[in-house]
């Protein structure tokens, strides 16, 4: 059997990959770091998070908790990994990122079925299953081929990175740990509170800062669910405190009161040497970066163990050009996973990558592939990928308000959801069992 060869060893491509080697498919991982690196990437490492360590909720009644249940359902690789690199982190799953990605490429390396290719795939085989998943950060000749292959058609956005800090250079008289409705004192996240007129000096920091410029031939195509602060902080003086620094749920132990906004911190490692911003992406240049985050109380005499930084993310206009399965019209056997399809977010590149895979495993053993049902998480997500395009499509993020409620005509926004979540997981479960051919237990 001919191994499948899958471009791109973020998430979505070590997902896929692991769906077929789990039905004894072989496969063949093309990764080109680390003799080309990303402006984003800083390993060779499979699956390494460039962005927040954090994999959002783990409750199963928010839509990102969802989403990962079913893809545990799904016999998950990276969800694996990520319980056992987990960190503290609230109702969050967080992971020691370099534990996590080091952890997915040693299983993948042992895997006999999984051949790991350190190179830059520069061209699209004909007639080859082939799955690319080469992320937001596809390389230019990778994306010209694909350019060539579809025709315009390809979009992007910028998406910006959060710092980080080092914890010992914290402030620790005027910041407080707590997560958001826990008890003061206790949890995972460090909170820098301000009083409103602290804020408002912060505003002000924020919006007089300099910005990366964009080269000549870039246009600025921001995602509305992933915002640099001085974006936000530019739309109104208020849009931040009522976004990511919003202190609902968390009080001041030095004025027992809820602070006016706060900034907070989430652990990077799982002995919390180091703390990365929450919600705080930017462009600003590094050295502003220095001088605007040093106003934070707390950060007066921060170390940054890495600055924000902007890079440009491109994804394909799937509606208009990928079929309910995420492959050309015009190529049946190259399929696509993963942010470059126009999912946002790890858990759904993780979902999109993982039915992929079982997509070209149905194929494969003879088996009439399925996208699963729009009553479940993971097929309303990827349902948006094929809806009849629009004049702008924008990259998808998990959210109830994708699932189908045909059927459920209770209007308790409460109980609707527990209904809503109930029968996504019983009919995910019926959908895997229809897919499961193959399976090597």
């Amino acid at each position: 059997m001919k191994p499948v060869k899958v471009i791109g060893g973020g998430l979505a491509g070590c997902e896929a990959a692991w769906q077929l080697a789990r039905r004894n498919i072989p496969v063949q991982i093309h990764e080109m770091r680390p003799q080309k690196m990303t402006p984003a990437h800083r390993t060779g490492q499979l699956s390494e998070l460039v962005c927040s360590n954090s994999l959002k909720s783990v409750r199963i009644n928010r839509a990102h908790g969802l989403l990962k249940e079913e893809i545990r359902m799904a016999g998950s690789l990276l969800l694996d990994a990520a319980d056992e690199c987990s960190i503290p982190g609230g109702t969050a799953l967080v992971v020691d990122r370099a534990r996590f990605a080091a952890l997915i490429t040693s299983r993948l390396e042992a895997n006999p079925l999984v051949e790991i290719i350190r190179d830059e795939v520069k061209e699209l085989e004909p007639g080859e299953y082939t799955i690319v998943s080469a992320g937001p950060l596809v390389s230019d000749t990778l994306a010209g081929e694909i350019e060539k292959l579809l025709g315009s058609g390809s979009l992007s956005f910028y998406d910006a990175i959060a710092p980080t800090v080092d914890a010992e250079s914290l402030n620790r008289e005027k910041v407080f740990v707590q997560d958001r409705y826990g008890d003061p004192g206790e949890g995972s996240y460090i909170n820098c509170p301000f009083d409103k007129e602290e804020y408002k000096s912060f505003i002000e920091a924020i919006k007089s800062g300099r910005t990366v410029p964009l080269h000549s031939f870039e246009g600025e195509q921001l995602f509305e669910a992933c915002l640099p602060i001085e974006v936000l902080a530019s739309r109104g003086d208020q849009t931040l405190a009522f976004g990511p620094m919003r202190p609902v749920g968390l009080t001041d132990p030095r004025t027992g009161t809820r602070p006016y906004a706060v900034v907070q911190l989430r652990p990077e490692n799982m002995e919390k040497t180091q703390y990365s911003f929450v919600g705080f992406q930017t462009k600003l240049t590094h050295p502003e970066q220095e001088r605007v985050f040093r106003t934070i109380p707390g950060l007066e005499k921060a170390t940054f163990e890495r600055l924000g930084s902007i890079h440009r993310n491109t994804f394909l206009d799937s509606p208009r050009l990928l079929d309910e399965f995420q492959r050309p019209r015009k190529a049946p056997h190259l399929f696509f996973s993963g942010q470059i399809c126009g999912v946002e977010g790890y858990t759904e590149s993780m979902a999109s990558g993982a039915m992929t895979g079982i997509y070209v495993s149905s194929l494969i053993l003879g088996v009439e592939p399925a996208p699963p049902p729009a009553t479940t998480m993971t097929g309303a997500l990827l349902k948006q990928l094929t809806i009849p395009p629009r004049r702008t499509f924008q990259p998808v993020n998990a959210q109830f308000g994708l699932l189908s409620t045909e059927g459920i005509s209770e209007r308790n926004k409460k109980k609707k959801r527990e209904l809503l979540t109930h029968r996504a997981i019983e009919h995910m479960s019926s959908y895997l069992s229809q897919t499961g051919i193959g399976i090597d237990s």
